[in-house]
């Protein structure tokens, strides 16, 4: 009944923009594309919907986001970059607390082609006229493909407890669909925008080849059920008080509203894209391509400062094919509690002709739900030596600090040129974390070669510590000769992790870059008795219209 009167009320809709008389068959055709466009979004409601028949596949790991200069990435909940068109930069407006604030680009009706609806640019710009024609409608659909390739450079490590590893290379990617819809410029709905994605996956990563299950060597590995159409996130927006609030509410992924970055995915190690790992160590932390029910308010008391903070419903298995493996299951039947994130972050312009932009991002998270410490029983002993009913704690935090700022700016080279550097801390509660704290730096330049402007160079590292709770119920184990059954898939003592990254982006036409990539793991999966591995592969991304 419920699907009923949607599609319904669509027709009504789709029926009065496009009705006209003898229009030509072609504006008839665009109807009925908006027509199908609109009706995917009701397609929620049958949870099972794409995945009868599917078989079963591993339970994958969170992988994290898109910019139009530096690749595609997974930060962003709004899919076509809404750091940016949340948060326009107003060079002629002076910092003030009482300076309005712009709103987001939305524009009514009749006056030409909606801004917030504006893609990457793509191979295909303008289809037989299709975008600009959604785009004056209010509309914004987006198809890309991500593919990302590893492969290990020497022997895995041999031993009794290493019979699994091997060398080998393997391929990861993703096929995505994203459809922002400006209701301001459709139906005359002030401020109102609504954002899906969709994801296809395939592959599998290489870094577990040779015994690391922390840092995926192809980041886009994982989460997507293994099934054709699996729903990332599916959600309203509204803005308020001239742009100064944005009200937010739907299926949303925490971790590409919270300590996220659209230039995180400028390398292609989980260590870094979609987000720094240790941000994640959660799994119950919503981190794209999984969704929970959500609610987020983000306000800007000045242009260059936000603030915001959001309720995220913990769900179990968000990672998991047995419970979310389409990502259209919205009933609410797994939820077990809440996180609720808290996020400032200030935007300075430094340098003579204010062209060094920074963000300096401070965040806090606390959850409200119950987890296994990570050592202890309820009689104080290594449970995973000694058994009995391992000990719950009732609630988790996360802290971060994360930064990025561009340090110079080429002469006589395009304004996205110059050299950035990022840099952060992020530390979770020891109790109950895999990783209590990692920090990572990088630098990444723009446009340093003359006349490849769109070309990025980049360098990375990260340093992920261990847990004291993790890192000695290995040591325990390993002491009472209990490899089998180890925690995060450990075979032998995990005490920290790094990994360096150095890749180059190179633009190969409009729509189109490749990046080679090397990566090379120090103390892969946190035991120091892993042989050190190095990677070499690239990552693709093609954004079709």
């Amino acid at each position: 009944m419920r699907m009923f009167i949607g599609t319904e009320m669509l027709k009504y809709l789709v029926q009065k923009r496009c009705s006209g008389g003898g229009r030509k068959k072609r504006k008839h055709l665009r109807c009925i594309l908006l027509y199908s466009i609109l009706l995917t979004s009701f397609l929620c409601f049958d949870s099972d919907l794409f995945a009868k028949g599917v078989p079963p596949t591993p339970t994958p790991t969170p992988t994290q986001t898109q910019t139009q200069t530096l690749g595609p990435q997974q930060n962003a909940s709004t899919p076509l970059n809404s750091v940016q068109q949340n948060a326009p930069p107003q060079a002629d407006i002076p910092p003030g607390f009482f300076t309005p604030y712009p709103a987001p680009p939305l524009t009514p009706p009749g006056t030409g082609m909606s801004p917030i609806t504006e893609g990457p640019p793509s191979i295909f710009q303008d289809p037989f006229g299709m975008t600009t024609w959604l785009r004056k409608h209010g509309i914004g659909f987006h198809v890309d493909n991500t593919n990302e390739y590893a492969g290990a450079l020497q022997a895995p490590t041999r031993g009794p407890h290493y019979t699994n590893y091997r060398r080998g290379s393997s391929n990861a990617g993703q096929y995505s669909a994203n459809l922002t819809i400006d209701w301001e410029h459709l139906a005359n709905v002030k401020g109102f925008v609504t954002h899906m994605t969709t994801v296809g996956r395939y592959g599998t990563t290489a870094n577990r080849m040779f015994g690391d299950w922390l840092a995926h060597s192809s980041e886009i590995y994982g989460g997507g059920g293994n099934v054709v159409v699996h729903l990332v996130s599916l959600y309203g927006e509204e803005s308020l008080l001239g742009g100064r609030l944005l009200i937010a509410g739907g299926r949303m992924s925490q971790m590409s509203d919270f300590a996220s970055s659209p230039i995180f995915c400028s390398f292609q190690n989980n260590s870094f894209c979609g987000r720094p790992k240790a941000a994640a160590d959660s799994t119950y932390y919503g981190s794209y391509p999984a969704s929970t029910w959500a609610f987020r308010m983000k306000g800007r008391p000045r242009k260059d400062l936000y603030i915001q903070a959001g309720v995220y419903f913990a769900e179990n298995g968000i990672y998991m094919d047995a419970e979310h493996r389409t990502g259209f299951k919205l009933n609410g039947a797994n939820i077990v509690g809440y996180e609720i994130p808290v996020e400032a972050q200030w935007e300075p312009h430094f340098g003579a002709h204010h062209d060094l932009p920074g963000h300096y991002k401070l965040g806090f998270v606390y959850d409200d739900v119950r987890r296994p410490d990570n050592y202890y029983n309820t009689i104080g002993q290594s449970y995973y030596v000694y058994g009995g009913t391992q000990l719950m704690r009732n609630s988790s935090w996360q802290t971060y600090f994360m930064f990025d700022q561009k340090l110079m700016a080429y002469s006589h080279r395009p304004k996205s040129s110059g050299l950035t550097f990022m840099g952060g801390y992020i530390y979770n509660s020891p109790h109950t974390a895999v990783r209590d704290f990692e920090v990572y730096g990088a630098l990444i330049s723009q446009g340093l070669i003359p006349g490849r402007p769109q070309d990025s160079f980049g360098v990375a590292f990260s340093y992920v510590s261990i847990a004291p709770g993790t890192r000695d119920t290995t040591l325990a184990m390993v002491k009472a000769g209990k490899y089998s059954g180890m925690p995060n898939h450990a075979t032998g003592v995990q005490t920290n992790a790094e990994v360096l990254e150095v890749d180059y982006s190179i633009y190969v036409m409009r729509g189109v870059t490749f990046r080679p990539d090397f990566q090379y793991y120090m103390n892969p999966n946190g035991q120091v008795g892993l042989r050190n591995s190095a990677m070499l592969g690239f990552k693709s991304y093609v954004s079709f219209f």
